[in-house]
């Protein structure tokens, strides 16, 4: 019997490997978007903080020697479309304040840069974004540095900043149960190949040692080519054992003949009532191991040519005719008579004429062996739609409660024939034939009460 240690399946760990990538993606995703939508919230802040300093820089002018400012409404109010967050600002021309929020500190930035420059500080307990911009503005004897402070709070861009985690969390899991999803028909689909070159396999018969030819992925060549190799190193191993067994029975029927003849002739001069029965044990132990060689003989013809089924068109008429004609000369010894129920119409299978002949003739020779003499033997052939029967009835000794089932194993006989010369093998010969031609034998007590019903049915194609 061969075990397998299953450490894991290819299925749960390619799973569990696409998830974690899948994970790994998803986190990734997650910060990415989170990253570039935060940034990009941060610059719209900053370019519309730009844009309002900007508009207050265009409006300043001078007047009397001193700077002037005339805010503009839009300067303000383009800040309070994008959330509720409070805006401050101041302008402080050389130093001193024009308009605008006393305590707003100047950022320390480079003054003699002219471009919108940006610091982030705390204003009144809150964090803000401050935007400084310089600008100078002639007032007729020199010109005066003005700055454009404009400070604005951070809590619009907190709450798109939570919008944008909470919607780049959604579709990260979103992306994340879709992509596992796909894993598991990835995976499914990765092993395919391995369940069909399972099925391909486990849909052979016990005997089936042919090939393994199917289309299977680069990957799984060299596992097929190992199989390959090993069946064929089995297959060859099993014909040099029935080749074996062949050979053996062979050479042991030839002495035996040889020894039975001279038993049979010693047996005649014999005149001692002890002598002459001690002849006839070993006459019968040299029957009953010449017909065990002569059934190993058929057993192994049968186990190689399942393995090369031919499939010819066969009449079961024909076949239990000839069946009957060959084995009427040994039913005759015992004045036993072969009925013939065979219909008219032709009852046509497809398979191994040698192989059928060797199983009709084993369980029609069961028969006439277990048999009483003058009795009589039924061989019948009956069809329907579904399948057809050969039935061979005897009314010899029956099966005496023995296990049906049990019967057609090698080797295997009744408990109540003892006393007749058998191998156990008849059965077991028949019952593989049929099994190859996707048959099946069937074993029954003969409905009368007396003797044994044995049918070879075969199902229609």
């Amino acid at each position: 019997m061969i075990r397998f240690l299953v450490t894991n399946s290819i299925r749960r760990r390619l799973v569990v490997q696409l998830s974690v990538m899948a994970a790994l993606l998803s986190i990734v995703f997650f910060v990415a978007v989170r990253s570039v939508a935060e940034q990009a919230a941060a610059d719209t802040q900053d370019n519309i903080l730009a844009a309002s300093a900007t508009s207050i820089a265009d409006a300043l002018y001078s007047e009397r020697g001193r700077v002037r400012v005339e805010l503009p409404y839009s300067a303000l109010s383009m800040l309070g479309t994008i959330s509720e967050d409070r805006v401050f600002y101041r302008i402080v021309a050389d130093g001193e304040t024009v308009t605008g929020y006393d305590d707003l500190a100047v950022p320390e930035v480079d003054n003699r840069q002219r471009i919108a420059q940006f610091v982030t500080d705390q204003y009144r307990g809150e964090e803000v974004r401050v935007v400084s911009l310089a600008r100078a503005v002639s007032n007729g004897e020199r010109a005066a540095n003005v700055r454009i402070i404009i400070a604005q709070t951070r809590r619009g861009l907190a709450a798109i900043s939570s919008q944008i985690t909470s919607t780049a969390m959604a579709v990260a899991i979103g992306f994340f149960l879709m992509a596992t999803a796909l894993s598991l028909l990835a995976a499914q689909s990765a092993v395919a190949p391995l369940n069909k070159l399972a099925k391909s396999v486990a849909r052979r018969g016990p005997k089936d040692l042919r090939p393994v030819v199917t289309n299977t992925p680069g990957e799984l060549v060299p596992l097929v080519d190992a199989l390959n190799n090993f069946m064929m190193r089995l297959r060859a191993s099993l014909t040099r054992s029935e080749e074996f067994i062949a050979e053996a029975a062979h050479r042991v029927r030839t002495p035996l003949a040889t020894v039975r003849t001279q038993a049979e002739v010693v047996h005649r001069q014999m005149e001692k009532p002890e002598n002459r029965k001690a002849l006839r044990e070993m006459i019968r132990a040299v029957d009953e191991s010449s017909r065990s060689a002569g059934q190993l003989l058929d057993h192994a013809m049968v186990t190689f040519r399942t393995d090369h089924l031919e499939r010819d068109e066969i009449d079961l008429r024909t076949l239990a005719m000839e069946t009957c004609e060959r084995l009427q000369p040994t039913a005759e010894l015992k004045d036993i008579e072969i009925v013939r129920e065979l219909p008219k119409q032709s009852a046509n299978i497809f398979g191994d004429r040698i192989l059928l002949q060797n199983a009709v003739r084993n369980v029609l020779d069961n028969a006439i062996k277990y048999s009483p003499a003058e009795s009589t033997i039924i061989v019948a052939v009956a069809q329907n739609e579904k399948e057809m029967k050969l039935s061979i009835i005897d009314q010899g000794r029956g099966f005496d409660g023995a296990d049906l089932g049990k019967l057609t194993g090698r080797f295997s006989r009744g408990t109540n024939v003892d006393d007749i010369v058998g191998s156990g093998l008849g059965l077991t010969i028949a019952d593989e034939v049929l099994r190859a031609h996707k048959g099946h034998l069937l074993i029954e007590a003969n409905k009368e009460g007396v003797g044994a019903c044995v049918m070879l049915v075969f199902e229609r194609s």
